[in-house]
C-alpha cells in the first residue's frame, strides 16, 4: 500500500492553490471589499449571494447555510471525492510532485477511482478524435461538412469518430492497462454473454465535459441506416456523468455566461456549436433531458441570479415538440431571478439549420429578436382555445389568467393583463379580476427553493437589498453569534475578524497586548486561545498557512467560527479607510480591557479600608490613574 500524503505537502499545496480561481470554476464571483468576493452558494438555492471566499486566507464561508472550509474541502464538497484523490487533483492543477510517508507515490491502480474514471475517459475521447480522419469516418466527415463544420471546427469541439467494430475502444483502453472491472463503470461499454462491447459503434461522437473542462461522457450521433439503435445515444448515469446536471458546451460557455450575464439554451450538440462559431458564445444544452432544476441550479450560479440583471433564453423548434418544451421551461421559470426568454425561428429551423442557410448573422439576429417567456406561454395558451366563441375565451381566460399572475414583475404584470384583454376581446375588467383571483391561489410548490423562500423577492427589489454586508441567515445562527445588542460581544468579533484577516497590524506591542486581552464571550475566548497558540504567522508564512495553524488549535464545533471571521467583509473600500478601520478597532478592544480592568480595580477599592493598607490604597488609586491615561491616549490616537 502506499503510503499517506506528507502533511508538509498536503500544506504546500493548500497554500499555492488559489482558491478564488477554483471556486470561480463552479460559481460567478464578484467583489465584495477589500481581498473579499461573494458569489451564489453552491451548497444551497439562495437568491441573494451569501458565500463569501477571501484568498488571503484560503478560506470560503456561507452566511447562509454554514458551509466553510478551505480549497481542499471545497473540492471534495462539489466533486464528491476524498481528500488523499482531492490532494492529488489539486497538486495535479499546479504541477507539484507529491511525497509520501513510506517514500513512493500510490501505485497506478490505488488512484482514486474518479481519476481512473477521468483518465480514461480522456483517452477515449483523444482516441475517438483520431478515428475521425480515418476512411471508416468519411460518413461523419460529411455529416459535419453539410452542417458547415470544417476539420477545425471538428477540433475545436473535439468532435470524433467511433469505429464499428464491437471492441475497438475496448481494446485501446485495456492497452492502457485499464481493466475491465474500471471499464464497467465509464458507462462506455455494455456487458454481455461474451463480456463487454463498446457501446459507442460507427457513431459521430462529442465529448462532454463538466464545469471544469474534465470529460465525464459522450454523445452520439448515428451515421448509418443499418444502426438500429435510437438518433442519439448518451452516456448512462455513472458516477461521473449524471444527465440531469449536465450542461453541454459549459466549460467552453462558462466564462462569457458570467461575462455577459447571458444563458442561451438551445437542443443540441450541433446548435451549441452553431451558435458559439456565430458569435453567441453563452450557449450551451441539456443532454438526452429536459433542461430542470439541477441545470438551473448551476446556471444561476453562473449568471450570478441575484436580482441585479443577466437573462436566459431558451431556442426551440417552432413544431408542438418545441412548443411543449417552451412551456415546460416556464414551469420552471419561478427558479430564476432572472429575466427569461424564449426565441423560435419563424420557419421552424435551429440554430444549426439557420447558420447553415442564411450564415452566422442570422443566429445573432435570433437570439436578439428573443421575447419574454411569459409572453410566449400565454400566447401558446390562447392558441389551443377557439376564440371566435365565447365559451373558448372564457376557457382560455380561466387558462392564461394564472400564466399573468405567475408573472413577478409587478410593473409588467399590469401590461400583460391588458395586452390578455386584447388578444381575447374581452373587457379589462374581467381580465383583472381573474388574474388578481388566480393570484391569490396558492401556487404550487416547485422545489426546495419554494419552500425555503416562501416569499421570494422582485426583481427590483433583490438589487436594493444586496448591500456590502451578508445577507440574514436562512437557518438559525449557531451558539457562537453574538448577540447584537451586546457591544462587548460585537467589539469582540470585530477585533478577532481584524486579527484573523490582518495579522500584519498585530506587530510588537500590538500583538502583546492583543494576546494578554481577555475575551466575554465562551466562544471568543476559545478562537482567541487558538489564535495566540499558534503565534503571529511567521515572516515567510502565508497567512493561508496561519489560518490552518489556528484551525488545528481549535475544537472542532467552533472551526465554522474560524472560517466565517476569516471571510466576513470588513467596511472599507480602499487600502487607508481599512487600516484606518482595523486600527480602530484595536484600539476600542484595547479600550474595552481598559475598562474592564477599572471596574476590577473600582471593586477593590470599594472593598478596601484605606486606613488599613494606605500602600494598597495608594497602588489601587495609582493604576486606575494609568489606566485612565492609558484611555485617553487611545481616544485621542496617539
Amino acid at each position: 500500500m502506499a503510503g499517506l500524503i506528507k502533511p508538509e505537502d498536503i500544506a504546500e499545496v493548500r497554500a499555492r492553490t488559489d482558491i478564488r480561481e477554483v471556486v470561480e470554476g463552479y460559481v460567478t464571483l464578484k467583489s465584495a471589499g477589500i481581498g473579499s468576493w461573494k458569489g451564489l452558494c453552491p451548497f444551497h438555492d439562495e437568491r441573494s449571494p451569501s458565500f463569501h471566499v477571501r484568498p488571503q486566507v484560503g478560506t470560503y464561508h456561507c452566511f447562509g447555510c454554514g458551509e466553510s472550509g478551505d480549497v481542499i474541502s471545497f473540492v471534495m464538497k462539489m466533486d464528491h471525492t476524498a481528500f488523499a484523490e482531492t490532494v492529488e487533483k489539486l497538486a495535479a492543477r499546479i504541477g507539484y510532485e507529491l511525497r509520501y510517508e513510506d517514500g513512493a507515490g500510490p501505485r497506478r491502480e490505488e488512484v482514486g477511482r474518479r481519476q481512473r474514471l477521468l483518465d480514461a475517459h480522456k483517452i477515449a475521447a483523444e482516441y475517438f478524435q483520431s478515428q475521425l480522419l480515418t476512411p471508416a469516418a468519411a460518413a461523419a466527415r460529411q455529416f459535419l461538412f453539410d452542417r458547415g463544420f470544417e476539420r477545425s471546427v471538428a477540433e475545436q469541439f473535439g468532435v470524433g469518430f467511433a469505429p464499428p467494430g464491437w471492441d475497438s475502444l475496448l481494446k485501446h483502453l485495456r492497452g492502457k492497462s485499464f481493466r475491465d472491472e474500471e471499464l464497467k463503470l465509464t458507462g462506455m461499454f455494455s456487458e454481455g454473454n461474451r463480456g463487454l462491447y463498446d457501446r459507442f459503434r460507427g457513431r459521430l461522437i462529442w465529448p462532454i465535459r463538466d464545469i471544469t473542462g474534465d470529460v465525464i461522457g459522450f454523445g452520439a450521433r448515428r451515421l448509418f441506416e443499418d444502426d438500429q439503435g435510437p438518433k442519439y445515444l448518451n452516456t448512462p448515469e455513472t458516477a461521473l456523468y449524471k444527465k440531469s446536471q449536465v450542461l453541454y458546451g459549459i466549460d467552453m460557455a462558462k466564462r462569457n455566461i458570467a461575462k455577459k450575464r447571458q444563458l442561451v439554451v438551445v437542443e443540441g450538440y450541433t446548435d451549441v456549436m452553431a451558435c458559439h462559431l456565430a458569435g453567441v458564445d453563452t450557449a450551451v444544452a441539456s443532454c438526452g433531458t429536459a433542461f430542470g432544476a439541477e441545470h438551473i441550479k448551476i446556471a444561476r450560479r453562473l449568471l450570478s441570479d441575484d436580482g441585479t440583471g443577466g437573462e436566459v433564453v431558451f431556442t426551440f423548434d417552432g413544431d408542438a415538440a418545441g412548443q411543449k418544451a417552451a412551456l415546460r421551461a416556464f414551469e420552471e421559470d419561478q427558479r430564476f431571478v432572472a429575466q427569461t426568454y424564449v426565441a423560435v425561428e419563424p420557419n421552424g429551423m435551429d440554430p444549426c439549420e439557420l447558420r447553415q442557410h442564411r450564415g452566422d448573422e442570422a443566429v445573432r439576429s435570433l437570439i436578439g429578436t428573443r421575447r419574454p417567456l411569459f409572453e410566449f406561454a400565454i400566447q401558446a395558451t390562447l392558441r389551443k382555445h377557439n376564440l371566435e366563441s365565447i365559451e373558448g375565451r372564457v376557457a382560455a381566460l380561466r387558462e392564461a389568467a394564472p400564466v399573468v399572475a405567475q408573472i413577478r414583475d409587478h410593473a409588467i404584470r399590469p401590461a400583460y393583463t391588458r395586452e390578455l384583454a386584447k388578444w381575447l376581446g374581452v373587457p379589462l375588467e374581467d381580465v383583472s379580476r381573474a388574474v388578481a383571483s388566480a393570484g391569490r391561489r396558492p401556487a404550487p410548490s416547485s422545489g426546495p427553493e419554494r419552500a425555503s423562500h416562501p416569499q421570494a423577492p422582485q426583481r427590483q427589489g433583490a438589487a436594493a437589498r444586496d448591500g456590502g454586508a451578508p445577507p440574514p441567515a436562512a437557518v438559525a445562527p449557531p451558539a457562537w453569534h453574538p448577540d447584537p445588542r451586546d457591544p462587548v460581544a460585537v467589539m469582540e468579533r470585530q477585533a478577532l475578524e481584524v486579527a484573523l484577516q490582518q495579522p500584519q497590524m498585530l506587530v510588537g506591542a500590538a500583538w502583546a497586548e492583543f494576546a494578554s486581552a481577555r475575551f466575554a464571550a465562551p466562544a471568543h475566548a476559545a478562537l482567541h486561545a487558538a489564535l495566540v497558540a499558534a503565534g503571529r504567522p511567521a515572516e515567510e508564512e502565508s497567512v493561508a498557512a496561519w489560518i490552518e495553524r489556528i484551525r488545528h488549535e481549535l475544537a472542532e464545533p467552533l472551526r465554522p467560527m474560524l472560517a466565517e471571521l476569516a471571510v466576513t467583509p470588513l467596511p472599507a473600500t480602499t487600502e487607508e479607510s481599512l487600516e484606518r478601520y482595523c486600527r480602530d478597532i484595536l484600539a476600542g478592544l484595547a479600550e474595552l480591557q481598559i475598562t474592564a480592568q477599572k471596574a476590577e480595580m473600582m471593586g477593590q477599592l470599594q472593598r478596601l479600608d484605606p486606613s488599613d493598607a494606605p500602600e494598597e490604597f495608594q497602588r489601587l488609586n495609582r493604576g486606575l490613574m494609568e489606566l485612565e491615561l492609558r484611555r485617553r491616549a487611545l481616544r485621542s490616537g496617539e
